[in-house]
């Protein structure tokens, strides 16, 4: 392993090697709000979770109209366990080079071999000063306390947050993180350090921080579909997955809640939700999960109704042209901010407002002598489709399963959501 170096951190957050070469100390992603693998802060920007193949190759082949709704793809990293002086273990990324690969694209993870690593200079876009330089790792010692763990590893957060679900070994109403991401973290720290023996290095997709131009994010994370088991599962998984479906609102709405977190304006919290509580609602109870999402602890976000649906009707429309695509085990994040600087989207509304005011058909309200600029600015709101690692499509990777049409339990997760939507909204006018 390469724990046997020493790390300094520099400026910006960059890490520098004694042996003289660079790479980016990589950090929990602290607005995590569902899955399993652990999403790492790479830069400000920018976000990387452990590769597989498929989903790689997935990005790689995505139509052009389908990547408003997904996070930008951006590359691979070469991940390693490096220490520091201070006795804690970090994960460092470094530039992938692709004539160093020895293994097939199509061995499973697990199973590829040893690779030297590259030692290139490697930039940080989008870091400033301003992000404090933090331990993002575990102490070498491997003490079973996960509270002592946790106490090791430090993220910055100006906002506590606080999970709401019993069930949760990480409940303080007074962390600086999302619970669920830290969970995750462990895990994949915990995966990744019983394989340090056989392997030295490993391999992560750099993606788009989606989140990234929202000052307060507010999260909801939502498995999509009817169906969650990928074509190559197998009869033990498939049936553990069925069985899912069909005891949550999968089975009945085509979408379930996965986790979420959302900015509270009364407590200056957010309040966190995780996956077994998703699981477990009724379809009253979605309904709820989704009433508390656009509940800002002082009031319902109506203004966010339009622009979340202007965004679901769209990529319904995306998808159901897309033949074959199967996206199983998919998630969709539905993103805004929960507490947004309203005089600079004042400012931006007006600017644009002032470009299109030519071609822009006045509503009657208006005709009598108003101005365009006197119309509200919508808030921002970004729909996002994730996780690919079990998707397929014709001739995607020579997969022997071949489907008909487009993804149709997707789709009709989408509607679901659509008409929930809508209900509220016509419910709250």
């Amino acid at each position: 392993m390469c724990v046997c170096q020493t790390m300094e951190v520099g400026k910006h957050g960059k890490n520098t090697t004694h042996a003289g070469g660079r790479g980016v100390l990589l950090e929990p992603f602290i607005h995590q709000v569902g899955g399993h693998s652990s999403m790492m802060r790479y830069d400000d920007h920018t976000v990387c979770k452990p590769l597989l193949t498929r989903e790689q190759r997935f990005y790689e082949s995505l139509p052009p109209e389908m990547k408003e709704f997904t996070p930008e793809y951006k590359g691979v990293v070469s991940v390693c366990f490096e220490g520091d002086s201070d006795g804690y273990i970090n994960l460092v990324a470094y530039p992938y080079v692709e004539s160093e690969a020895l293994e097939s694209d199509d061995m499973p993870e697990r199973d590829q071999p040893r690779r030297k690593h590259s030692r290139r200079s490697l930039n940080r876009s989008g870091s400033t000063s301003e992000h404090k330089e933090e331990k993002a790792g575990l102490t070498c010692d491997n003490s079973e306390s996960s509270t002592q763990e946790m106490k090791n590893l430090k993220v910055q957060s100006d906002v506590p947050f606080q999970m709401l679900d019993g069930n949760s070994s990480l409940s303080s109403e007074n962390i600086t993180y999302n619970p669920w991401s830290l969970r995750c973290h462990k895990q994949q720290l915990s995966r990744m350090r019983s394989e340090s023996k056989e392997r030295k290095l490993y391999k992560f997709l750099l993606l788009e921080n989606v989140v990234h131009h929202f000052r307060f994010p507010c999260v909801l994370d939502l498995k999509m579909g009817t169906r969650q088991h990928g074509d190559d599962a197998s009869e033990e998984k498939a049936a553990r997955q069925m069985k899912k479906c069909a005891q949550s609102t999968s089975a009945s709405l085509g979408v379930r809640v996965c986790g979420m977190q959302v900015y509270q304006h009364d407590t200056g919290h957010y309040l966190c939700r995780n996956k077994y509580y998703g699981r477990g609602l009724s379809t009253e109870g979605f309904h709820n999960a989704l009433y508390q999402y656009l509940h800002n602890g002082i009031g319902l976000r109506k203004d966010l109704f339009e622009p979340i649906l202007s965004k679901l009707y769209s990529l319904k429309a995306v998808l159901e042209k897309q033949a074959s695509y199967r996206f199983y085990s998919s998630s969709l994040l539905i993103i805004y901010d929960g507490k947004e600087d309203w005089s600079e989207i004042y400012m931006e509304h007006r600017a644009e407002m002032r470009l299109k005011h030519m071609d822009i058909s006045l509503p009657e309200s208006l005709q009598d002598g108003g101005s365009t600029e006197s119309i509200p600015p919508q808030p921002k709101v970004d729909v996002r489709m994730i996780d690919f690692a079990h998707s397929t499509f014709k001739g995607f990777r020579d997969d022997p399963t071949v489907h008909d049409g487009p993804d149709m339990g997707y789709v009709f997760g989408l509607e679901s959501l659509i008409n929930i939507i809508e209900q509220m909204r016509d419910e709250n006018k």
